[in-house]
């Protein structure tokens, strides 16, 4: 009895333990199906869920958020293993696959809900998204300034079923074939060897 309940201890210790290896990013890069798409496909992320988060509702629907009435912005939760990928280089991809310089929109998408956003899990998240967008100010990467807005987390609300995984079992679908479809190439061919 006593090493069953020895094992089951080392069990949960382990479980628990493997918990802390990954980290969580909650970020808003414009349409979550063309985020989660992206972050899919990189290697030491395990698993991407949409959502809705930054806004003052709880538990909003699709419809509401796309009223502007919400606070929300379609996001996505990244969690990832840092012994193979980094919040740096997460964030790498998150400012090479969007407009971080356009407020409230991305191309046709317009609508608060399609801001800017990183929703930082931890003070060492805030000083590297806002070390990182210092920088791309001062090296003058996008002609315009840096809109991304920075704020502590607090929720991501899920989205409903039919976004999740929504690129994958769409792809015919004209949204994804004009507007998923050539910003998941572009990443492929960008950071080809950051793939899984």
């Amino acid at each position: 009895m006593k090493k069953n309940i020895f094992v089951l201890v080392l069990f949960m210790f382990s479980i628990e333990t493997m918990g802390k290896e990954f980290e969580k990013a909650t970020l808003g890069g414009g349409c979550f199906w063309c985020t989660e798409a992206v972050y899919l496909e990189l290697n030491g992320v395990t698993d991407v869920k949409p959502g809705y988060s930054g806004g003052h509702v709880k538990n909003p629907s699709y419809n509401e958020v796309c009223s502007e009435t919400t606070g929300h912005a379609e996001a996505v939760q990244i969690t990832f293993d840092p012994a193979i990928i980094s919040f740096t280089e997460i964030l790498e991809v998150f400012f090479a696959t969007h407009d971080p310089t356009t407020l409230n929109r991305q191309g046709n998408d317009i609508g608060t809900q399609y801001r800017s956003a990183i929703f930082y899990h931890s003070d060492q998240q805030k000083q590297t998204a806002q070390k990182i967008i210092q920088s791309l100010g001062k090296e003058k990467v996008y002609k315009n300034p840096v809109v991304t807005e920075v704020t502590a987390f607090s929720a991501l609300y899920p989205a409903e079923d039919y976004h999740v995984n929504y690129f994958a079992r769409n792809k015919n679908q004209p949204y994804c074939q004009f507007v998923v479809a050539p910003k998941v190439e572009k990443f492929k061919k960008v950071f080809k060897e950051k793939l899984k």
